[in-house]
C-alpha cells in the first residue's frame, strides 16, 4: 500500500516557475512507474508526464514538452515536476500517481489528493 502527498503548488505569474513534489508517506515508490496528471476547472483529468521506475525513461504531453521536467529520487521516496515558463492555461490541480506500469491513461493504483497550481496573466 502506498500513500502519496503532493506539495509545492501555489500562485505564480505567467512566465514563472513552480516545482511540485510528491512524497510517499507510506510505502516505497522505487518499484513503481510514476506520473503527473492535472485537472483544470470544468475539464477532464489529463496526462502530463510519466517516469519509469528507473528514472531513465520519461514522457510528456505535447503541451508541456520543453517546459516541464519530471524526475524522481528513489532514495528520498519522492517524485518531482519542475514547471517553467508557466501559462495561465496550466492552471489546474496537479495529481501524482503510482502504478505497475506507466501509461497516459488513468490506470494507476495509487493517487495523491492533488495540489493547486494557479498561473495569473
Amino acid at each position: 500500500q502506498v500513500q502519496l502527498e503532493e506539495s509545492g503548488g501555489g500562485l505564480v505569474l505567467a512566465g514563472g516557475s513552480l516545482r511540485l513534489s510528491c512524497a510517499a508517506s507510506r510505502g516505497s515508490l522505487s518499484n513503481y512507474g510514476l506520473a503527473w496528471f492535472r485537472q483544470a476547472p470544468g475539464k477532464e483529468r489529463e496526462f502530463v508526464s510519466t517516469v519509469s521506475w528507473t528514472g531513465v525513461s520519461t514522457d510528456y504531453a505535447d503541451s508541456v514538452k520543453g517546459r516541464f521536467t519530471i524526475s524522481r529520487d528513489n532514495a528520498k521516496n519522492t517524485l518531482y515536476l519542475q514547471m517553467n515558463n508557466l501559462k495561465p492555461e496550466n492552471t489546474a490541480v496537479y495529481y501524482c500517481a503510482a502504478g505497475a506500469a506507466v501509461s497516459h491513461s488513468h490506470t494507476y493504483d495509487y493517487w495523491g489528493q492533488g495540489t493547486q497550481g494557479t498561473v495569473a496573466s
